[in-house]
C-alpha cells in the first residue's frame, strides 16, 4: 500500500471511527433514557393500577359489608341460628343480592361452611365452603383475589368476605367482581402503551385467557415464556422482557409481567404492562441516516483534501525510495535533490551524506573483507594442518637417526615411520577433501523425499556410537508425524545435512544424553527439530554458530553446520537454533513443501541415499 493510501485509509478510519463514536454515543445514551422514561412510565401504570384496584376493592367491600348489615340479611342470620332452621327458604337470596348490589358473585354460608344460596352456580347449593369457617371473623378483611368456579367455566374475582353473628353461630357473606377486559378498559394510559391481563385459571398456559381492553391478544403464544416464568417463581416478583411481534423492530414491545396473588399467595393472574420500542427505533434510525450523511460529507471532503496533502507529502518520499532502491542495487553515488528546509528536507539531504560515505567507503569496506576472509581462511588452514606435520617432521628425524643403527633395527623403525607417515598423509588428504567440498557444494536435484525416512537412515548410520561399549549412552527420541506429505527435496543433500546434526548433536553430550527428532505440518513447509541435552550455547555462539570455519571445539574445521546452512538454504528453506548454557541446543529447520520454477525427477530407492551419501563433517 503506498503512503498516499495509508493517508486516505487513516483519514477514512479516523472520520468513520469519529461518526460512528459520536453515534454510538448518541444511541446509547438515547436509548438509556428512554428505558429509564420507559420505566417510570411502568411505575405509573403499576402505581395506577394498585390505586385502581385497592378503590375497586373497596368498592367490592362497601357492597358485601352492605349486604351483611341488611336486614333481610340480619333476619336470615337470626332464623339459621335457631335449631332444626330450614336453609332451603334462602336459596335464592343471594341472586337478589348480587342483582340489588351491583355485583358479579355473591354467596351465602352458614357456619359450618355449607353454601345457602349462590348466584353465580346454585348447584354447588349443599357444598361445603371450608376455606371460609377456617376464619370466624372477617370484619377488617380486604378484597382479595379469588378463582370463581362457574358452570361454564372459571373467572377471576375480586372478593371481599364479611360476617353475620348470632350468639356462637355465624353467617358468612361472600361477593366479588369480576377482573376482566372491562378493568382493564378503565385504566387511563399514556399512548404508546397498553394493558393485558393474563387469568392463570388453568394448569397449562391457555392463548384464550390473555387479553386486553378490546379482547383476545392476537400471537399470544409469543407471552407464554414470560407468562410461565412468572408462574414458577418461588416469590413472585415482576420481570421484563422485550417481545418482537414481526421481523421489524418498530413492532417491539417491552412488557413488564407482575404477578397477581390470592390471599394464600397463589399466582391467579398476570398483569402485563407493554410499552412499544417504536419511538425508540425510529429515533435509532433517524441518528444512523444522519450518521450516515455525515459521515458521506466528511469522507468527500476527506478525500480531496488527503489527496492533495499527500500529494506534497508523497512526492519527495517516493523520491528517497527510488534513491534507496539505486542504493540497494549498487548505485551507491546516488544523489537527490533537496527541496525545502523541513523534516523531508533534512531526509534528503542526510540521505546524500549517507550515500557520499557509502561511495568513500565501499572500497575500503571491500578490501578489508577480503583481506580478513584469506586471513581467516589462512588461520584455519594452518590450524589443521600444523596437527598433522607435527608427527611427520618427528617421523623423518626419526628415520634420520635409525640410519646410524644396524640394519634390523633400521627396518623396524622405517616399517613404523612408514605406516605413520601413510595416516598422517591420509588425514591430511581428509582435511583437504573437506576444504574442497564445502567449496563445490553441489546444486540440489530435487525430487519428491519422505523426510521422515532420510532423517531415519541418517540416524540409523550412528547406532553404533549410541550404544558403544565403554562410552556414555546416548538415548533417541523420535515424534515424527507419520502424516506428513513428500517435499520436494535433493535426498542426498537431506541425508548429509542431518548427518551433521547428529554428529554436531553427538560432540555436544560427551558424557551421554538424548537426542530428540521431531517432524511437522507447517503449513506451506515441514519442520525438523534436532535437540540434544549437551551443554549448550551462548547468545554470541549462537549467532556466530553457522559461520564457515567457526567451532566451539578444540578439533574441527568449523564446517559442519556451515554445511547444513548451505543445504537449507539451496532448498529455499531457513534454519535457526535455540540455547541456553546447561541445558542443551534446538536446531530447526523449515523446508518448503514445494519449489518453484525447478524441474522435480522421479522418486530414487531411499536405501541408496544411505550408501552413497557424502560423511559428515564435524566441527
Amino acid at each position: 500500500m503506498s503512503f498516499r493510501s495509508k493517508v486516505f485509509a487513516i483519514f477514512l478510519v479516523t472520520v468513520l471511527a469519529s461518526v460512528s463514536l459520536v453515534a454510538y454515543g448518541v444511541s446509547f445514551y438515547t436509548q438509556r433514557s428512554f428505558e429509564a422514561m420507559d420505566t417510570q412510565r411502568s411505575e405509573a401504570l403499576v402505581a395506577q393500577f394498585n390505586k385502581e384496584f385497592a378503590q375497586r376493592g373497596e368498592v367490592v367491600v362497601q357492597q358485601v359489608e352492605n349486604i351483611t348489615n341488611a336486614d333481610v340479611t340480619v333476619r336470615m342470620a337470626l332464623d339459621l341460628a335457631r335449631p332444626n332452621a330450614d336453609a332451603s327458604l334462602y336459596v335464592h337470596d343471594a341472586n337478589g343480592a348480587a342483582q340489588e348490589h351491583g355485583l358479579n358473585f355473591v354467596e351465602f354460608v352458614n357456619t359450618d361452611g355449607t353454601l345457602i344460596s349462590s348466584a353465580q352456580y346454585p348447584a354447588r347449593v349443599g357444598y361445603k365452603n371450608d376455606w371460609v369457617n377456617n376464619v370466624k371473623d372477617w370484619r377488617g378483611s380486604p378484597a382479595f383475589l379469588k378463582k370463581e368456579e362457574l358452570p361454564d367455566g372459571v373467572e377471576l374475582s375480586l372478593t371481599a368476605v364479611r360476617t353475620q353473628s348470632v350468639g356462637d353461630r355465624n353467617l358468612y357473606v361472600i361477593g366479588g367482581r369480576r377482573l376482566d377486559q372491562n378493568f382493564l378498559a378503565s385504566l387511563v394510559l399514556p399512548a404508546g402503551t397498553r394493558a393485558l391481563l393474563y387469568r392463570n385459571l388453568e394448569a397449562n398456559f391457555v392463548p384464550a385467557a390473555l387479553a386486553d381492553a378490546s379482547g383476545p391478544v392476537p400471537q399470544a403464544d409469543l407471552l407464554q415464556p414470560l407468562i410461565e416464568q412468572v408462574q414458577k417463581q418461588s416469590t413472585p416478583q415482576t420481570l421484563i422482557k422485550t417481545i418482537d411481534w414481526t421481523s421489524d423492530p418498530a413492532s417491539s414491545e417491552t412488557f413488564h409481567a407482575m404477578p397477581l396473588t390470592g390471599r394464600n399467595g397463589e399466582v391467579l393472574g398476570v398483569l402485563l404492562l407493554g410499552s412499544s420500542r417504536k419511538e425508540l427505533v425510529t429515533l435509532h434510525r433517524e441518528i444512523l441516516k444522519t450518521a450516515a450523511l455525515v459521515a458521506l460529507a466528511a469522507l468527500l471532503i476527506g478525500l480531496l483534501l488527503s489527496w492533495w496533502v499527500s500529494r506534497r507529502i508523497t512526492r519527495p518520499v517516493e523520491e528517497l525510495a527510488n534513491g534507496a532502491r539505486d542504493v540497494a542495487s549498487g548505485r551507491w553515488d546516488t544523489h537527490i535533490d533537496v527541496k525545502g528546509s523541513d523534516e523531508i528536507g533534512q531526509l534528503a539531504a542526510a540521505f546524500n551524506d549517507m550515500t557520499k560515505t557509502l561511495a568513500s567507503q565501499k572500497e575500503k569496506l571491500v578490501q578489508t573483507e577480503r583481506v580478513a576472509a584469506w586471513r581467516e581462511l589462512a588461520r584455519r588452514l594452518a590450524h589443521e594442518l600444523r596437527n598433522p606435520l607435527f608427527p611427520l617432521q618427528i617421523t623423518v628425524e626419526n628415520l634420520q637417526r635409525a640410519r646410524q643403527l644396524g640394519p634390523q633395527q633400521f627396518q623396524e623403525v622405517f616399517s613404523e615411520a612408514t605406516a605413520t607417515l601413510k595416516a598422517e598423509l591420509a588425514n591430511l588428504n581428509t582435511i583437504v577433501g573437506r576444504f574442497s567440498d564445502f567449496s563445490k557444494m553441489p546444486a540440489p536435484q530435487f525430487t519428491r523425499v519422505n523426510v521422515n525416512e532420510v532423517l531415519r537412515n541418517a540416524v540409523r548410520l550412528f547406532e553404533p556410537q549410541f550404544t558403544a561399549v565403554g562410552k556414555p549412552s546416548i538415548a533417541t527420541e523420535f515424534f515424527l508425524s507419520e502424516s506428513l506429505p513428500e517435499i520436494d527435496a535433493d535426498p542426498d543433500l537431506l541425508h548429509r545435512a542431518f548427518q551433521n546434526l547428529v554428529l554436531n548433536a553427538l560432540d555436544a553430550m560427551p558424557a551421554g544424553g538424548t537426542i530428540t527428532f521431531k517432524s511437522s505440518d507447517a503449513g506451506e513447509s515441514v519442520r525438523i527439530e534436532v535437540a540434544d541435552t549437551g551443554k549448550g550455547l551462548t547468545p554470541e555462539e549462537c549467532s556466530r554458530l553457522f559461520t564457515p570455519y567457526y567451532t566451539t571445539k578444540q578439533l574441527g574445521t568449523g564446517l559442519g553446520l556451515a554445511i547444513v546452512q548451505s543445504v537449507v538454504s539451496d532448498h529455499h528453506g531457513s534454519i535457526s537454533v535455540s540455547s541456553e548454557e546447561g541445558r542443551g541446543a534446538a536446531f530447526r529447520i523449515d523446508l518448503p513443501k514445494r519449489q518453484s520454477g525447478v524441474v522435480v525427477k522421479a522418486r530414487e530407492d531411499s536405501a541408496s541415499h544411505e550408501v552413497e551419501s557424502a560423511p559428515a563433517v564435524s566441527d
